[in-house]
């Protein structure tokens, strides 16, 4: 090998280093940053994912904790957003969730009736909800108040429930965390490891399970 040769692998070597040291420091970082979130999804995943069935875990409590009636005035039962715009304004409500449901039909006698759909706004935070159920053309809405339990709170957050605005970003970085950490794995695991030694080293046991489990259900 000559001199040119010699420093030219030299160089690449230095460069391969460099990025594996920069790629280790933001796996590093991306797990210090995400490592509490880790335990607590972890943890609710685990818990909500043993919710069915004869030995179902708890899943934390939810109890109803008051109702009341409201008069909605004219101007806000136009849209479902001009509603949520007057529950804001009105009784410092913040809307999180909107759903219109499906037109739904019923007999009267012997006719058949359609029924106009249904308006569900609903929000609060991860251990005090409120839902509000409307039928355009009324003239009050009837909100309904629960509160939960610290299990039945984190659950809530875990489906992205309750948090509010500032927990969505914060928990948009986690999950933009988590690939970036299973990305950067990846490469260090791979770094150095031909096809063959890939294949039968954790990793591609961990795709070969993977791909058994996820096949039936998807197909």
């Amino acid at each position: 090998m000559n001199t040119t040769t010699a420093a030219t692998a030299d160089l690449a070597r230095r460069r391969s280093n460099t990025t594996y040291r920069w790629i280790r420091q933001l796996h590093l970082w991306i797990g210090a940053w995400g490592a509490l979130a880790a335990i607590i999804y972890g943890f609710t995943g685990l818990v909500m994912n043993h919710r069915f069935g004869d030995g179902a875990w708890p899943q934390g409590d939810s109890a109803e904790s008051g109702r009341i009636v409201l008069e909605v005035p004219a101007d806000a039962r136009a849209t479902p957003e001009a509603l949520s715009a007057w529950l804001r304004t009105a009784h410092g409500l913040e809307t999180q969730v909107v759903r219109k449901a499906k037109p739904d039909s019923g007999k009267l006698g012997d006719r058949e009736v359609k029924q106009p759909p249904k308006w569900n706004l609903s929000g609060g935070t991860a251990t005090a909800s409120w839902a509000l159920e409307f039928l355009p053309g009324n003239a009050t809405a009837e909100v309904k108040q629960s509160q939960h339990t610290l299990l039945a709170a984190f659950n809530r957050l875990h489906k992205g429930v309750g948090g509010g605005v500032v927990w969505s970003l914060l928990a948009d970085s986690f999950a933009i965390g988590m690939l970036l950490l299973g990305l950067s794995g990846i490469w260090m695991w791979a770094r150095g490891r031909n096809a063959k030694e890939m294949l039968i080293s954790v990793l591609g046991l961990s795709v070969l399970v993977l791909a058994a489990v996820l096949g039936p259900l998807l197909l």
